[in-house]
């Protein structure tokens, strides 16, 4: 078991009270295994994934990564099993732009101390890059920045991919394409893949999915 969700809450403290956006999410997940994660805007999803990602604090609960509960570690405990083991996957990309597309692809990995010059070259080939590799990224288009930034995910062979609307940016053609690819590429790694989606068509393509409604799982 690669992921181990428990009871996890999250609210939020303001002017009118406290407003809860988690209520008691308790969810696991295997290598191997990927899991669309629906619901309507504002429901948590995005807030859970961050979670999961360690890019926040939950009020309570755990989250379990390979056995070990992030909750519990300080800012540079959770940063180093987002380094590890951790791949993300933006809406918006996140892209170095100073960096080239190859060094953007190669620096995740590197930062992990597991570069693959060859698993790097055989990722850009796949995701259709072999001819933008000394670009920059602004230099690409959405749909090839996002295949970038799935390669840098990638690249690392994260245990456990987690992907925040990552087609989002896409027409519904290159959206296919880039999830077909990156489902591959997750079956190919043994990875596990949390994929926060909108989209019904792409939520049917994992191999579970769960839908949030009101800060939890229906």
């Amino acid at each position: 078991m690669i992921l181990q969700v428990t009871d996890l809450k999250k609210s939020f403290s303001g002017p009118e009270g406290t407003f809860s956006i988690l209520n008691g999410v308790s969810m696991t997940l295997d290598s191997g295994e990927t899991l669309a994660l629906t619901g309507e805007s504002g429901s948590g999803k995005s807030t859970l994934l961050h979670l999961v990602g360690g890019l926040d604090q939950p009020s309570s609960g755990k989250v379990l990564i390979d056995g070990e509960d992030i909750v519990q570690l300080d800012d540079a405990g959770r940063a180093s099993v987002r380094r590890d083991k951790v791949g993300v996957v933006f809406q918006q990309f996140n892209l170095i732009p100073s960096l080239t597309v190859g060094a953007n692809i190669a620096f995740q990995a590197r930062l992990a101390g597991r570069n693959d010059p060859d698993w790097n070259a055989d990722l850009t080939q796949r995701m259709g890059l072999s001819e933008q590799v000394a670009k920059y990224p602004e230099q690409l288009s959405g749909g090839q920045q996002q295949r970038v930034a799935i390669a840098r995910t990638l690249a690392a062979r994260p245990k456990l991919v987690l992907a925040d609307e990552p087609t989002g940016n896409l027409d519904e053609a290159t959206a296919d394409t880039v999830m077909a690819l990156m489902l591959d590429l997750v079956a190919e790694t043994q990875s596990a893949l949390l994929m926060v989606t909108h989209s019904e068509r792409l939520a049917a393509q994992t191999s579970r999915r769960l839908h949030l409604r009101a800060g939890r799982l229906a």
